[in-house]
């Protein structure tokens, strides 16, 4: 008697399965189309980025290539390239190096390609202080100390990335201007600063011995 009441269960569901089916196929063959075209776009997508940046990969190495042979204007026009059509990251090295390639022949339009970078909200805060200490390198031999130190000291802070070079930086700035009592602040602070790299220690200890004697009260 079972048997049969499990033959009549089999057969409802059955005919439940049918009437689903009836009713819903269409539904159910576009929703697998669907995610059958998905994953299918979406590693299409995949392969087309990895090719765009394989290629932009090549293209940024024979930029540099360029630049390193002292083919400035070449790798100017290759880094242009880089930077209007690669993908992001090879878009953000690029105009980097392209600011780099610009102050070959013209410091001060290198020093506000520099300062567009510094003052770009849409990439990274450390991408944004290097911009700061590039184009404060450019400047050091020629703008004020006051200048400089507007632009820099922020990046002094233990806590900024290249707060030892902003402190160099700023310390040859300040010798410069003749400002020895700014300068020794600086290099006060490296030479007492014990995670100073030791190039950047050594040369402030010769700026140090080019300083006039503290005065005896």
């Amino acid at each position: 008697m079972s048997e049969l009441f499990d033959e009549v269960d089999e057969e409802v569901r059955r005919e439940q399965l049918k009437q689903l089916w009836d009713k819903y196929s269409l539904f159910i063959i576009a929703v697998a189309i669907l995610i059958v075209a998905a994953v299918g776009g979406w590693r299409g997508y995949q392969y087309l980025e990895a090719k765009k940046a394989a290629e932009a990969g090549d293209a940024f190495n024979k930029a540099v290539e360029l630049s390193e042979q002292n083919k400035h204007s070449e790798a100017e026009t290759a880094f242009s390239d880089l930077v209007a059509k690669g993908p992001y990251g090879y878009r953000l090295l690029s105009r980097f190096r392209l600011a780099a390639e610009v102050e070959t022949r013209d410091p001060k339009a290198a020093v506000q390609m520099f300062d567009e970078l510094a003052a770009d909200r849409g990439i990274g805060a450390e991408q944004q202080e290097l911009a700061r200490i590039r184009a404060g390198g450019i400047l050091v031999d020629t703008a004020t100390y006051s200048d400089m130190k507007q632009r820099l000291e922020a990046d002094t802070a233990p806590s900024a990335t290249f707060h030892h070079v902003a402190r160099e930086l700023l310390a040859l700035s300040a010798v410069r201007a003749n400002d020895s009592t700014a300068a020794r602040q600086w290099l006060d602070m490296i030479s007492s600063d014990a995670d100073t790299p030791p190039s950047v220690r050594s040369r402030a200890e010769a700026l140090q011995a080019l300083l006039p004697p503290v005065a005896k009260s």
